[in-house]
C-alpha cells in the first residue's frame, strides 16, 4: 500500500505573484494552509539569485520553514536549450546548467529535482554521476502530449535501466492522461463567440484521429470564429487529449514506469466546486497509485488560463486527492 504525501508548485500561485498580491512567503503560507506538507520550486520563478541560491533566499526558506512548517521538496530546473539567440545549446552545455541546477537544489534541502526532456537522454545519463554526489534525483518530467510509452519517454526508460541509477527516473505529470477537452480554453472560446456545436465537432475530430490541418480547414470551412483555432492547437498540443477508451492503455504505462517515480505533477486547469477535474480522470489515476507502493508526493499544480488565482482551486485540489486517496 502506497504512503502517498500531498504537495503544491508555488506555480499555482503564480498569478497572484506577478500581480504582486503574493510575495514568496505568502506563496509558502498558502501552501500551507491548503493541506500541502511540502513544495515545489520553480527556480526561475521565484529565486531572485537564479541560478544560485543565495544565502538571504536560504534564510527566508528555512524562516519559513520554522514558522509555516512547510518545506521545499522539489526544485524545478530550468533546460533552456534556447538560451542563446543563435544556436541551440550543446548536450555538454545542458549539462552544465542542469548541475548549477542540482548544487541548488541541494543547498534548499529538495530531493527531487524535476527536469525537462530539452535535457536529452545522452546528457540525462550523464548527470547520474553528479546527482548521486549531490544527493539529488533528478526526474524527466512526463508532459502532455508526451505518455509513459511514447518513443521520446522510452529513450530515457534505456537509459533509467542500462545506467541502474537510483537518482534517474521520471515526474509524469497527469495532464498527459486527459480524456476531455480542455474546459478553459473551450469556456473562452464560447464567451469569444465560437459556437457548441463547432467546438464539439473539433473535439470529435480530434477523437477520430483527424489530423490538425484537417480540423483546422474543416472548421474553417464551416464558418467557425476564429477563436476556435486556439482550441484546436490546443487539442494537439500541450492540452490534447485520447479518447476515454485509450486510458486503461495510459494506465498500464504508468504502471510500467512507476517503480521509477520520484514525484507526481497533479495538474488541473480546472475544479468546479463539488473537486472534479473535467479533462483528467482523477479518480482512475489516483486509484492506481493508492494500489501501489508510490510514497513519493504528488504535487498540484494549478495552470491559471482564465486569471483567477489558484488560492481557492488548489485548496480544492488538495482536498479532492485526500477524499480519494483516504487521507485524513
Amino acid at each position: 500500500m502506497s504512503n502517498i504525501k500531498l504537495g503544491a508548485t508555488l506555480f499555482c500561485y503564480g498569478t497572484e505573484y506577478a500581480r504582486y498580491e503574493y510575495d514568496f512567503e505568502e506563496c509558502v503560507k498558502q501552501a500551507a494552509l491548503a493541506g500541502a506538507t511540502g513544495y515545489e520550486i520553480v527556480a526561475t520563478q521565484m529565486i531572485p539569485s537564479y541560478p544560485n541560491v543565495s544565502d538571504e533566499f536560504l534564510g527566508l526558506v528555512n524562516k519559513l520553514k520554522a514558522k509555516y512548517q512547510i518545506a521545499p521538496v522539489g526544485y524545478g530546473a530550468n533546460n533552456d536549450k534556447g538560451m542563446r539567440w543563435d544556436r541551440n545549446l550543446t548536450d555538454d552545455e545542458m549539462l552544465a546548467d542542469a548541475i548549477i541546477d542540482l548544487k541548488a537544489a541541494n543547498k534548499l534541502g529538495c530531493k527531487v529535482m524535476r527536469a525537462q526532456y530539452m535535457l536529452s537522454p545522452e546528457a540525462f545519463e550523464r548527470l547520474a554521476e553528479y546527482a548521486e554526489l549531490y544527493d539529488v534525483k533528478v526526474g524527466i518530467e512526463i508532459h502532455n502530449p508526451e505518455t509513459p510509452s511514447s518513443p521520446k519517454i522510452q529513450e530515457y526508460l534505456k537509459v533509467i535501466k542500462r545506467t541502474g541509477s537510483k537518482y534517474l527516473g521520471f515526474v509524469p505529470d497527469f495532464g498527459c492522461f486527459s480524456v476531455a477537452p480542455n474546459k478553459p480554453h473551450w469556456d473562452k472560446a464560447l464567451k469569444a463567440g465560437v459556437k457548441e456545436e463547432y467546438l464539439q465537432l473539433a473535439a470529435k475530430m480530434r477523437t477520430e484521429g483527424a489530423s490538425m490541418e484537417e480540423t483546422t480547414k474543416t472548421l474553417s470551412a464551416a464558418g467557425a470564429h476564429p477563436m476556435i483555432n486556439m482550441v484546436i492547437q490546443g487539442m494537439y498540443g500541450f492540452v490534447q487529449f485520447r479518447p476515454k477508451s485509450e486510458l486503461p492503455a495510459l494506465l498500464e504505462s504508468l504502471k510500467e514506469i512507476l517503480p521509477y517515480c520520484f514525484e507526481m505533477h497533479g495538474k488541473f486547469h480546472y475544479l468546479s466546486e463539488d473537486c472534479v477535474e473535467p479533462s483528467i480522470p482523477y479518480g482512475e489515476i489516483l486509484a492506481v497509485l493508492k494500489e501501489s507502493d508510490y510514497g513519493g508526493y504528488i504535487i498540484c499544480e494549478y495552470e491559471d488560463e482564465i486569471g483567477c488565482g489558484g488560492t481557492e482551486f488548489t485548496k480544492r485540489q488538495i482536498a479532492m486527492e485526500k477524499k480519494i486517496l483516504g487521507i485524513k
